[in-house]
């Protein structure tokens, strides 16, 4: 197919592959900038100076949209087609619907593999990559007694826990994800080729990267944000108080996500960023799979007693539509409820919380809300 014969689909995609390559636009300035011209085709069309009346696009953001950027995302279009590579536009219904709720995730991420990122159930679990045998076995055991629960494991396919989770999720059959921090025309460690190959019938290799990227350092905390924002909650399993899971729980923090962390013995170096997450409440206390499970609520059947409804307050529109996402749906996180009702997470957490008042829904452990009737 021609540059020429491209679909409108085809064409929004490459221009925004385009868009992410453009030098000093990140990716919130990127998707404000779809936003207010309506596509990434639309934002190459524009005149700069109409750009640059956008709130917070100045002369060096619009600088970075170059025509000849087209050229590169072509030829990355051709990698993706001749390697079977899926693309994943954040506009799009196959995007990670966590990650959508990310302000900085990523305009696009390409995939290979079988697994469905959009599991009612994830986790993220990370840590040290010199792991002691107590913290093998502990992530291990976590997995297998997860298996039942229908949980998907991301992570980052690096040494240590990383891995280890990763060859666990294989030999359980649970759908593991890993995000990378290159692009998928290699593997890196090299090490871990034949596990991330194993990995692709239930779950995913992702990254944010096109080919020919290095797995240079300054990736690897872009790497980080999206496997905090693609799950429900991050574990982070032996660490020591700097370094990449430390970085990926305060991302989790920040994106309003679970984090738990394993305690270990006070003296020793790859226990004691768990314990100073825990200590500063940064981090729940997690001791075995049934923690995680009563934490997040995934144990309970979800049924309520019906009550009376003519009992309750009349709703608003804004309440109603809530209210029916949640009789609908069951049990909903709050992130759910944001990206279904179009409404933003302040305005969708007020509603809660009148909603709560006048004892319409009820809040659940895991950020999860349900209907009282």
């Amino acid at each position: 197919m021609s540059k020429g014969e491209e679909k409108p689909k085809q064409r929004e995609i490459i221009h925004a592959v385009a868009l992410g390559l453009s030098e000093g636009i990140g990716p919130i300035n990127a998707k404000k900038l779809i936003a207010h011209c309506g596509s990434a085709e639309a934002v190459f069309r524009e005149k700069k100076q109409n750009l640059m009346r956008i709130p917070g696009i100045g002369a060096y953001t619009t600088k970075g949209i170059r025509e000849d950027l087209m050229e590169r995302a072509h030829q990355e279009m051709e990698f993706i087609r001749k390697n079977k590579i899926h693309i994943h536009y954040y506009q799009h219904a196959d995007y990670p619907q966590r990650l959508k709720y990310c302000e900085d995730g990523p305009l696009v991420l390409f995939s290979l593999g079988k697994g469905n990122f959009n599991q009612q159930k994830s986790i993220a679990i990370v840590g040290t990559r010199n792991p002691t045998d107590y913290g093998k076995r502990f992530t291990e055991k976590l997995i297998a007694d997860l298996k039942s629960y229908n949980v998907s494991v991301v992570s980052g396919l690096a040494y240590g826990i990383d891995i280890c989770a990763h060859r666990a999720c294989v030999k359980e059959e649970v759908p593991t994800f890993g995000v990378l921090a290159h692009g998928l025309d290699r593997i890196y460690p090299g090490m871990h080729r034949t596990v991330a190959e194993q990995m692709l019938e239930n779950g995913k290799l992702i990254t944010e990267f096109m080919s020919q990227t290095n797995p240079d350092r300054e990736n690897f905390p872009r790497r980080n944000r999206i496997v905090a924002g693609m799950t429900d909650a991050t574990i982070v399993i032996e660490t020591a108080v700097k370094g990449g899971s430390i970085i990926t729980a305060l991302l989790a923090n920040d994106y309003s996500r679970d984090v738990f962390a394993v305690p270990g013995r006070a003296f020793d170096e790859r226990s004691e960023g768990c314990n100073r997450l825990i200590k500063t409440n940064r981090a729940a206390l997690l001791e075995n799979a049934e923690d995680l499970i009563h934490a997040m609520g995934w144990g309970t059947t979800g049924k309520t007693v019906p009550v009376q409804t003519a009992l309750f307050p009349e709703m608003d529109k804004e309440e109603e539509s809530i209210f029916g996402l949640l009789k609908k749906n069951g049990p909903t996180p709050i992130d759910l409820l944001t990206l279904d009702s179009g409404m933003s997470m302040s305005h969708v957490s007020g509603l809660l919380l009148r909603m709560e008042f006048k004892g319409l829904v009820a809040s659940k452990p895991g950020k999860m809300y349900a209907a009282l009737f």
